[in-house]
């Protein structure tokens, strides 16, 4: 005989994976909440890089622009801001009118790498927007971007003196953010010894 048949009460896991879904998506909004409530700037990604020698590497120059290659080695020395950037991305756009406006500055030296781009695009958006570089290397295959930690472009490190990270921003500058967090962290690395 069976159990229904005894009268006796059969468990219902369908019932259960009814409410499982309904269960996630409750944890995951409480996880969510928990971080929109905690205050963090979401925009800052923490780096295992800070403090540490800008990654070794050399990048070729962009053909048809007359700028060095990307060398980490001329990072040292003088205080630079290494950008990641692409042709594609549009808040790249964006915030390359914040990085003429940066270069014109004069203390601070902007490198760059071409991350994932096709040659002519970089140089025709270089051309229609102005050129902030000192030097620019060209990361065709993505592991430059990979040695140093890039989550997604526009991404900026900032090179301290003796050739080590000392701050990184994730997503485009505008005029506000580079005030309140840019020029402060410049202004400690130019006073560093």
């Amino acid at each position: 005989m069976s159990a229904q048949e005894k009268g006796e009460a059969t468990p219902e896991p369908r019932r259960w994976l009814a409410i499982l879904p309904l269960l996630v998506f409750m944890a995951l909004a409480g996880v969510f909440l928990a971080q929109l409530l905690s205050g963090r700037d979401t925009s800052t990604v923490p780096s295992a890089l800070i403090g540490q020698p800008a990654p070794n590497t050399p990048l070729p120059a962009l053909e048809g622009v007359d700028l060095p290659a990307f060398d980490p080695a001329a990072l040292a020395g003088k205080v630079t801001l290494v950008n990641v950037w692409a042709s594609w991305c549009v808040p790249c756009r964006q915030e390359h009118p914040v990085l003429m406006e940066l270069a014109r500055d004069g203390r601070v030296d902007i490198v760059g790498f071409n991350y994932k781009d096709r040659p002519e695009n970089a140089r025709r958006f270089l051309s229609e927007l102005g050129n902030p570089y000192s030097a620019l290397g060209v990361d065709q295959s993505g592991r430059a971007a990979i040695d140093w930690g890039v989550y997604g472009i526009p991404e900026t490190f900032l090179v301290g003196k003796d050739g080590t990270i000392a701050w990184k921003h994730v997503g485009p500058f505008d005029p506000q953010n580079v005030g309140t967090t840019l020029m402060p962290e410049i202004e400690k690395a130019l006073a560093a010894e």
